[in-house]
């Protein structure tokens, strides 16, 4: 399975996945071009999409992947996302024949609160509700339904790839390293996070492992950010923890 992050919008990716006998599907198009121009590119025909969430940034182009290319929809049981021909749920399993593949499905709320994830084939679509040295901000969920999610995803598999949605990865380490300043496993992150970025390269995907290491918002427990916490006056339960984490990346200007 060959796996292409498509730069999209601002600041977006499409994830753009296919085999070798040119069978493909795509993952929160939130814009039809990009992932036209790559299909004509590579002769590829385009067989299944995989929403994460409502936001147009990741849907918009979906519709008219579905109605050209005849694409069976995968999504949220969010009806605020139209064109849909499968609505999963926590624990569904999608199932692609060409390309062979199988995801499952996991309910991630809290950056909107029907958010889910696909984890499979080593990779793990997480959508906006993880990102590389960050999480997504809160817009319909609460602190501890984020958290709750992040627990989740981090008590996967340490050796699948996170492709999130967006490049966020050099300005989430910034704030990261505010945070967490001693952590020599997120500075060499975002020293290699520069390096890809000056060279043209995405920073994406990126190992959980390296995240469970380096993402503050996946190390809310630990003696660092446990510290951290106690600093802001918010030293109490985890979510209490976290929520105060959340509101700091909010404002953080660095």
């Amino acid at each position: 399975m060959h796996v292409v992050p498509l730069p999209a919008l601002a600041d977006n990716y499409i994830w753009l996945l296919h085999d070798d006998a040119g069978h493909a599907f795509v993952v929160d198009p939130g814009d039809a071009a990009p992932v036209e121009a790559a299909l004509a590119r590579h002769s590829l025909q385009l067989h299944a999409i995989l929403l994460t969430h409502h936001h147009g940034d990741h849907v918009a182009g979906a519709a008219s992947l579905r109605a050209r290319h005849g694409a069976t929809v995968y999504a949220p049981r969010d009806e605020r996302i139209g064109a849909v021909d499968r609505r999963v749920g926590d624990g569904d399993v999608v199932a692609l024949e060409r390309p062979r593949a199988r995801f499952e499905v996991i309910e991630v709320p809290g950056h909107t609160r029907s958010h889910i994830a696909y984890a499979g084939e080593n990779l793990l679509f997480c959508g906006d509700t993880l990102f590389s040295l960050g999480c997504g901000r809160l817009f319909e969920g609460t602190p501890a339904q984020m958290l709750a999610s992040l627990d989740r995803l981090a008590a996967l598999t340490g050796d699948l790839q996170v492709c999130c949605g967006h490049e966020y990865t050099q300005a989430n380490g910034r704030f990261a390293r505010q945070v967490d300043p001693a952590n020599t496993a997120l500075a060499t992150r975002c020293d290699e996070a520069a390096r890809a970025r000056a060279e043209g390269r995405p920073t994406l995907p990126v190992p959980l492992a390296s995240e469970l290491a380096c993402n503050p918002f996946l190390r809310i427990d630990s003696e660092p950010l446990t510290d951290w916490a106690r600093r802001q006056h918010a030293a109490g339960s985890r979510v209490e923890r976290f929520a105060a984490l959340r509101a700091a990346k909010d404002v953080f200007q660095g």
